[in-house]
């Protein structure tokens, strides 16, 4: 896992810009602590940090092959290959280091393009090639790892983070009416990151940049073709496709765990992982859990969680005989000023308060003993697992399922922002445009129609919509300690092979998530294998929203607060009067950190 960076200008010599080269490179050091390489050319210009993974002295970039004549391939790499092994025995020839990242270079230099279907795993990144003075820029399929450009008036910024592109004087810190749709909502939208004029590179596409401009070409999508297996077969190729995803990403020279949590996905992650690690005389397997002061004594049922972790992670962690730790933090540790800060400077823009923090402590520990951690991420989207898609109401309405289901669950319409404001953004608007764009995209079976044509809608719209929200907050906060955190549930073979699975198949035994349980529940303990869905824990403790909502208060009473003229009395005042509604808590949240960030940020109206 590495942070990349580049500058690509037709109109200039950029031979004389590694300063700004530079600082554009720096502003990834957390991604990349181990390793530091810079490549200049007349148009182009590369940066890349380096954490390493696989072959530790061999693996520095950017990465050169030298042709015959004299031409050559840079490339800067961020990710994982899993299928690297397999693709060099393939390829044939001398390679000089170990890495998959040499892999890549010369698969392309073998391929062309036609590389890029070829590789599994998580990566993002750009190969310059000075014979035809063009750039590639190759995000993975799901998207798990990122990248962001930016088009200039003679070529094109990028970088891991809008932070790299920030850096460069050619860009802009400013937010627009469409960037703060994007910031405030809870849909992701590849074609605008929150800042003026910057993109992603769409998860299954490459960018490619020549002197006529960028062009977005698509390589991989999600398709539906019949699913032709029964229901035993099915099963037995999901568990298949589980053990060669897990056994591929257990792959590294450094030391490694798993983040367990106690829910079906982490736990069988964790037990598939203990085993093949006991098979190859290499357990026992690390795991780690989140864990709040007092939070499972203390513990509430809610509409999202109906019981605390620790015990499903204890179960779990005796089962397979796991080293484990508890991560367990208080509320000083959530509210401590320089962990928040550390957050927002991670994530580029304000994001999910409580619930970001954790997730960067938590990472912050585990950091201290392994340097690669699997999640369970994603196993919600892929299997079917939100109680939206077994909510007949949810499953109905005509928009986001998770804007008709959890996240409206309680929620009071109650808005912070002044009204000119509110107008000016038309949430309900930009909701509607975003989603008959998605549904728009879901592929369609000859005469496709009732439940299993909507449930493929659902499926697709998680997938594409909400997921790389979840994976970019898991991404900016490992990243920001130097952890690599790999996702065995996007493999893109396992989610294309369940996306085309009969909605029947995924809730076969009347419960959510019916293909993994019956995949796995011979390496878990009953307690989980019967586990109704929890979410990723947030802290319950009162005089954590209090503290917030303090916050709040001092920001409304502050006339000079730089969120000052956006905020309306009337709305704050109503949410600083809703001590015990986690929403107003996380409404509070969200203004103190748009307020901290406007500090170094405008906001264009």
């Amino acid at each position: 896992m590495c942070g990349i960076t580049g500058w690509v200008s037709y109109g200039r010599d950029l031979r004389g810009e590694n300063q700004t080269l530079r600082a554009m490179t720096d502003t990834m050091t957390r991604r990349g602590p181990d390793d530091e390489g810079l490549w200049t050319s007349e148009h182009a210009a590369l940066g890349h940090r380096r954490l390493a993974i696989i072959d530790l002295p061999g693996g520095h970039q950017p990465m050169i092959h030298h042709r015959p004549d004299g031409t050559e391939a840079v490339i800067v790499y961020s990710g994982e290959t899993y299928n690297f092994r397999e693709l060099r025995g393939v390829i044939g020839g001398d390679f000089r280091t170990s890495s998959d990242t040499e892999v890549v270079l010369r698969a392309h230099e073998k391929w062309g393009e036609n590389a890029v279907p070829q590789l599994n795993g998580m990566f993002a990144y750009a190969l310059w090639d000075t014979a035809t003075e063009e750039l590639l820029l190759v995000r993975d399929r799901l998207g798990v790892k990122p990248l962001y450009y930016l088009e200039t008036e003679d070529g094109v910024l990028f970088g891991s983070e809008p932070k790299a592109i920030l850096a460069n004087s050619l860009s802009s810190k400013n937010v627009g009416i469409d960037g703060l749709r994007r910031l405030l909502g809870f849909v992701a939208d590849p074609s605008n990151a929150v800042f003026d004029g910057m993109k992603e590179v769409p998860p299954g596409h490459v960018v490619r940049v020549s002197a006529q401009g960028a062009r977005e070409v698509k390589y991989w999508g999600l398709d539906d073709h019949e699913h032709t297996h029964d229901l035993d077969t099915t099963i037995r190729t999901v568990r298949e496709l589980l053990d060669d995803t897990a056994s591929r990403q257990l792959i590294a020279d450094v030391p490694l765990c798993t983040l367990l949590s106690g829910g079906l996905d982490s736990s069988a992650l964790t037990a598939l992982a203990a085993g093949r690690l006991a098979a190859e005389g290499k357990g026992p397997v690390r795991s780690f859990a989140v864990d709040f002061v007092g939070y499972a004594d203390n513990f509430v049922a809610d509409g999202l969680r109906d019981a605390p972790d620790t015990k499903f992670v204890q179960d779990v962690a005796r089962h397979v005989a796991s080293d484990h730790r508890d991560i367990v933090l208080s509320n000083d540790d959530l509210l401590d000023p320089i962990h928040r800060a550390a957050v927002l400077a991670a994530r580029d823009y304000p994001g999910l308060g409580d619930m970001d923090t954790s997730l960067y402590l938590l990472f912050k520990a585990v950091r201290e003993q392994s340097t690669v951690a699997l999640s369970g991420e994603s196993a919600d989207e892929v299997f079917g697992g939100y109680a939206d898609f077994h909510d007949p109401k949810v499953v109905a309405a005509d928009t986001f399922p998770w804007l008709a289901g959890s996240m409206a669950q309680g929620r009071d319409t109650t808005s912070p922002f002044s009204l000119d404001l509110q107008r000016q953004l038309d949430m309900e608007g930009y909701y509607e445009d975003q989603y008959r764009r998605a549904l728009a995209e879901v592929p369609r079976r000859p005469g496709d129609a009732g439940l299993e044509a909507r449930m493929r809608e659902i499926s697709y719209l998680y997938l594409t919509r909400f997921l790389p929200l979840l994976l970019e907050r898991k991404d900016r906060m490992s990243m920001a300690v130097g952890l690599e955190v790999r996702v065995p549930f996007c493999d893109h073979r396992l989610v294309q092979y369940v996306f085309g699975t009969p909605w029947a198949f995924k809730t076969f035994d009347g419960r959510e998530k019916s293909l993994l349980r019956a995949a796995t529940a011979d390496l878990l303990p009953q307690s989980v294998v019967q586990r109704v869905k929890s979410p990723y824990p947030s802290t319950q403790d009162p005089q954590y929203s209090k503290t917030i909502l303090q916050e709040l208060g001092a920001v409304l009473d502050d006339s000079n607060a730089p969120i000052a003229a956006l905020l309306d009395r009337t709305g704050v005042e109503k949410i600083l009067g809703a001590q015990d509604d986690p929403h107003a808590r996380h409404a509070a949240e969200r203004v103190v950190g748009i307020n901290s960030w406007l500090a170094d940020h405008t906001i264009s109206l």
